[in-house]
């Protein structure tokens, strides 16, 4: 098929060639739609702010924002936000990051998101220590300003994961980032366990408990009960005793490559197995619990290059009047 002439156009001065990538800076309106997924404590009023001053600085960078449907009543929310109707890992699929507002539980409830979608979470601290928090309640203006230019690095923590025997037989599957306490439930009798360590025997006695941590956790429950502060950065497994009635009975720190486990003895009562204080199952008398380096981690988003130290000092309020430093080198 012939194409009809067209009426002759005046002589055009040559342009020079245009490079397939614009050099335009990105803007919201050019750029591809971003979406940030928000997690926040509702039953706070704290939260409920916090989470409404996000949304509105995320929304007028031109970000999307996602919640999940049960909380969305609680929050005032634009209608632009979208909703997701259950807490399952596909709600965040499409999101570039997890932001969760609220105290150490909400963290932990996070994680478990981020860890199953394998979103980056970036924690904001609205309560008391929130060793798993980036930022505190007055750094919203600049957790909002970091997320829309990107500005923010993802590091991965160690989780473990948790296997329960009874009998031989695998009764339960379990992972945590802080750490698995074996505890008793009986107030006037103590638990009855061994300790284990790659396939070789320890030690026993009578406790209130056994918790096995990652480093993440060696601030959490792990240090309440007298364990080692260990840098997120050192690979290690800890195993702490809580209360234990006995002259060995001293914080270990393993090879991440170690397997550990705990038995409760046959004649001792039932015990109960908490991961992240979280989630529960009990443990019948002989119950063998297993604890190993975790398949799959929890990705952070870090907004800051402070050291762990300068963390460490900061949450725990540590006096460090009369440091003078290393001297300079001449």
């Amino acid at each position: 098929m012939t194409r009809p002439e067209q009426p002759e156009q005046p002589e055009q001065p040559e342009q020079p060639e245009q490079s397939e990538q614009s050099e335009t800076p990105e803007t919201p309106e050019t750029a591809a739609v971003r979406t940030v997924f928000l997690l926040a404590h509702t039953g706070r009023p704290a939260a409920i702010r916090s989470a409404e001053l996000v949304v509105q600085g995320l929304l007028r960078c031109g970000l999307r924002v996602r919640v999940l449907e049960a909380e969305a009543a609680d929050l005032p929310l634009p209608a632009s936000v979208e909703t997701a109707p259950e807490a399952t890992p596909g709600a965040l699929d499409g999101c570039e990051l997890l932001i969760v507002l609220g105290g150490d539980g909400t963290l932990l409830r996070g994680a478990e998101f981020a860890r199953a979608s394998g979103v980056p979470m970036l924690g904001v601290n609205l309560g008391r220590v929130g060793f798993l928090a980036e930022a505190e309640r007055d750094d919203l203006d600049q957790v909002v300003d970091r997320v829309v230019t990107r500005q923010y690095e993802v590091e991965e923590r160690m989780t473990i994961d948790v296997v329960v025997r009874s009998n031989g037989d695998v009764v339960h599957r379990d992972w945590a980032l802080n750490e698995a306490a074996i505890q008793k439930v009986s107030p006037d009798r103590m638990l009855e366990a061994v300790l284990e360590i790659d396939g070789r025997p320890v030690t026993a006695f009578g406790c209130d408990g056994i918790v096995c941590a990652t480093p993440t956790g060696s601030t959490a429950y792990a240090f309440s009960a007298g364990g080692p502060v260990v840098w997120p950065e050192v690979e290690a497994l800890l195993m702490v005793p809580i209360s234990a009635h006995a002259l060995f009975a001293k914080p270990l720190v393993t090879s991440p490559t170690s397997v550990l486990a705990v038995e409760v003895q046959p004649h001792t009562p039932h015990g109960v197995l908490w991961c992240d204080g979280r989630r529960t199952v009990e443990l019948p008398p002989g119950a063998r619990v297993e604890v190993r380096r975790g398949a799959v981690p929890v990705r952070l988003a870090r907004l800051h290059h402070a050291s762990f130290t300068d963390r460490l000092v900061a949450k725990f309020a540590l006096p460090i009047s009369g440091w003078r430093g290393a001297p300079s080198a001449e």
